[in-house]
């Protein structure tokens, strides 16, 4: 019996190993010398080729920014279109190594997918979008309205949900495809358009004339939107995390892409670490000591990366919110790199 418990014993140990092994992703990405990145099929502002061709928008600058911290150069990074229904798979199997990509964080995709969220690159919830000349300025004054949204989300019930709260009545026009839905809206079929905020900024740039609608200031629900990996890869999870926060805090420093290469000579102590010109933290992470340097130099932090593609520079000018640094009103706060 003891000889069996051992051998039973030295087989799961052995599985151990060789599962550890197996998931060494950071060693892959090295190797392989490039991070496969996996992005929306196309979503302004967040990941979508522009008219050469080339990737960007919030969610990119994400991805090179951890090719950045991985090999001192932001271009070395593989996108790979995803759709809803096929992004979890696609990480799951290892397709990608890395998701990036308007991804709600929640329970049951944190603790049931095989994956998990390193934290929230951007906080997002569902909104109302309508017409200017309806003439509202608050979701609380749309009783009696017609709403289009998309079939066989969450996104009817917290309609149902938050009307009702409200004592307020409405008539839902459920359509199967967000085109179809924008479509609707756009020639009257219904007074307001319910989503994620963010992606009513994206579609309201498919209208005829954008600047006829607004995004009204009510957010109804919680929807986290963050960066994921594979379960089970403690270090390349370490990798993404602390890029994501070292673009956060490389803000809350004052440290651009504009000023990093001064910064390195700083007289600021807490400066000249996180910038790994002292202290072993890029050591930690098997990435050089000065892996925050080559991110910011490379796509900047993270109110630049807001800034040029989502926020008053961009084409969506979306309003920092909670968005915003922990000091200036936000929830965007990083651990210290120390």
């Amino acid at each position: 019996m003891k000889r069996e418990i051992l051998a039973a014993l030295l087989l799961a140990g052995s599985a151990f190993v060789a599962s550890a092994a197996a998931a060494d992703t950071l060693d892959d990405v090295k190797a392989r010398g490039s991070v496969r990145c996996g992005v929306s099929e196309g979503v302004a502002g967040f990941s979508a080729p522009d008219a050469a061709g080339k990737w960007v928008g919030f969610d990119v600058d994400f991805c090179r920014a951890v090719s950045a911290a991985v090999f001192g150069d932001p271009e070395k990074v593989s996108y790979v279109p995803l759709s809803t229904k096929d992004r979890f798979t696609a990480l799951q199997s290892s397709e990608v190594d890395l998701l990036s990509r308007q991804t709600t964080w929640s329970l049951s995709r944190d603790s049931g997918m095989g994956i998990h969220f390193v934290g929230t690159a951007y906080y997002d919830g569902q909104g109302f979008m309508i017409p200017k000349k309806l003439g509202v300025d608050s979701a609380l004054k749309l009783s009696g309205a017609t709403v289009c949204t998309e079939q066989g989300t969450t996104t009817e019930q917290n309609l149902t949900d938050y009307f009702h709260a409200n004592k307020m009545e409405y008539q839902p026009v459920v359509i199967d495809s967000a085109d179809g839905v924008i479509k609707a809206f756009e020639t009257g079929r219904c007074d307001v358009y319910s989503t994620d905020a963010s992606a009513l900024y994206a579609q309201r740039l498919k209208l005829a004339d954008p600047n006829g609608f607004m995004v009204l200031p009510e957010i109804i629900s919680k929807e986290p939107l963050g960066p994921a990996v594979r379960q089970g890869d403690d270090k390349w999870f370490n990798v993404v995390r602390w890029t994501l926060f070292s673009l956060i805090e490389a803000e809350e420093l004052g440290i651009t892409k504009q000023n990093a290469e001064a910064s390195l000579k700083s007289a600021n102590p807490v400066v000249t670490r996180f910038l790994g010109v002292e202290g072993d933290n890029g050591q930690q992470l098997g990435l050089d000591p000065r892996f925050a340097y080559a991110i910011v130099s490379a796509v900047g932090n993270y109110g630049e990366i807001f800034e040029r593609n989502l926020g008053a520079s961009s084409e969506l000018k979306i309003e920092r919110g909670l968005n915003a640094l922990w000091n200036k009103g936000g929830l965007m706060y990083a651990p210290p790199s120390r």
